[in-house]
Formats: structure tokens, sequence, C-alpha cells
């Protein structure tokens, strides 16, 4: 049989929005060089190539490619590479699914209610808190004046197998002007700081949102997620850290997309559990195209 593949709205309310992913069924067919060449030729932010068979634990070992190299952990392709397995490969639909990344297991629930319909959940791993940044400096590279950004608490590096600028704004006006400059990022880049920056702000378009978003990233130039679920699960820990909201418990919609007109909302969940960090980051999954590779 030739690897199926299907391409799936990731965090979308409706088809044609939120965040594409093209996932491949029966990957270990192939080579680390094909997939590669797969991942350039879809152009997605992710690709991701999915063993056939379950490990005995039952877990779906999954990797993971950027159309210029594979990465260890990025949210949209974890929850629409579950859905896809849960709808497509699966020999029942399971109440969950747990994936086997470069960074480790990460386990996917589905919830359903009358008002969302089904909703995919991720279970974040582990992130860690890095280098903070000043912020006149970070402005300058996203073409904003120092005064731009929040300072309520700071720019500040997190990771998960992958890591991002956290870099809070004080307004949508100042998100919408936002545009990474990677020549002037280059002085941060070269001290460790990486050219993936998320921004957020409180303000929001839709009434029934908490916070818009952007992602920008570097792959082969300056590229924009329209909805980014690591990025989201950087910013649950940012938030619990530096006790952004009086909450103790988050629940949060985060607003993204709209500058790519690709409108998204991605969901965040984000509590302490003991001395550990607990973090969800969900959304919904929509198909639009399946076939088979040629």
């Amino acid at each position: 049989m030739k690897p199926r593949f299907f391409i799936v709205d990731v965090f979308a309310e409706r088809t044609y929005a939120g965040n594409p992913l093209a996932v491949v069924l029966g990957g270990d067919r192939l080579t680390d060089e094909t997939m590669q060449q797969i991942a350039a030729e879809t152009n997605y932010s992710e690709t991701t190539f999915v063993r056939s068979a379950p490990e005995p634990d039952g877990g779906y070992r999954v990797r993971i490619f950027t159309p210029a190299r594979e990465i260890a952990f990025a949210g949209h392709p974890i929850l629409g590479t579950a859905w896809v397995i849960r709808h497509h490969l699966a020999p029942e639909p399971a109440g969950d699914i747990q994936l086997k990344l470069a960074v480790g297991p990460v386990p996917v629930t589905f919830e359903s209610t009358a008002a969302d319909g089904e909703v995919a959940w991720f279970l974040a791993p582990p992130v860690t808190a890095g280098p903070t940044c000043a912020p006149e400096r970070i402005a300058a590279a996203l073409g904003l004046a120092p005064d731009d950004i929040e300072t309520r608490a700071p720019v500040q590096q997190f990771a998960a197998g992958t890591s991002a600028m956290i870099v809070p704004l004080r307004s949508l006006d100042a998100l919408r002007r936002s545009r990474l400059d990677l020549a002037t990022y280059a002085d941060l880049a070269g001290e460790g700081f990486p050219p993936l920056t998320y921004l957020f702000c409180t303000e929001t378009r839709e009434p029934g949102n908490h916070l818009s978003a952007r992602f920008f990233f570097e792959a082969h130039g300056v590229r924009e997620d329209p909805a980014t679920g690591n990025g989201a699960a950087f910013l649950g820990a940012y938030l619990l850290q530096h006790k952004f909201f009086a909450a103790a418990e988050l629940s949060l919609r985060i607003e993204q997309g709209h500058e790519v007109r690709r409108p998204s909302v991605v969901r965040l969940r984000a509590r302490m559990a003991g001395s550990s960090r607990e973090i969800h980051v969900g959304g919904k999954v929509i198909a639009t195209f399946g076939g088979e590779l040629l």
C-alpha cells in the first residue's frame, strides 16, 4: 500500500482557517531524506509522519519536519496528527491517543460538547524558563517602539524541545504593526536568543476571547504562524511564572492568524500542580483533503 496522507486545519473554527498540517501515515516506509523532501514539497510550517503500527504500549511513533529540518516538538502537529490517528488509523475511536515524539510521549485527549463539538487537547511536556531580554532590543527587531512592550512581565525565552521568545505587548495596534527583521535580530541570535517570537496582548478582536497573539519564525526567511500550540504552552508557563493574571488556574481563548487571513482560536488551560506547572493546549481539527503519495 502507498502511504496515505491527510491535510487538516488545526485550531480552526471553520474550514480553511487555523493552521494547516499534512499528516502522512506509513512513515516507516519512507527514508529520512524522502520525509524531508515531502515536508519541503507541502511547504507547511510542519508535516508529520506516523508509523503504521502502534508501539507495544499503544502509543504511535511520530516524526515532525519543517520544510528545512526535523524538530522535536510543535503544538498544532500534535493535535492534528492525533486527530488523524483517531479517525483514520486507530482500530476504533479512542478517548485518548499517545504520540511518541522526539521530546518524549505526549498524550492527546478529546472532549465533545454541544457548544464546541470535538476539541483535542495535549498535555505539554515540561516547559523551562530561559534568559530575559531588554525590551528596547526586542522592540527594535520587531519594528516597534520600546513603549509598545508591556513591562509588567519581562521578555523571556521559554523552551520544551524547541524554544521561543515570549513578548508581551501593550496593545492590539502594536501587535498589528509588528514585523520581525532578521538583520536587526542578528545580534540577539548571536547571543543565543532564538529567532522565534511569540507576541501577545490582552486586547482582542472578538469579545469571547482573552488574548491576541502572533508568532514569527525563520524558515528560509521570516514566516508567520496562523496558530501556535507550542507557543501557547510556553505562554502558559510564562503567565503562571510571572502571575500575569490574578487567577491561579487559567482557562483562556487565544485568537491568532488574522494577519495571514487564517483566523484561529487556541485554547489554553494552565495551573500549578504542587511545585510543577500543568499546561494543556486545545483546539478544533477540521479535515480538508486526503489521498495517497504517488
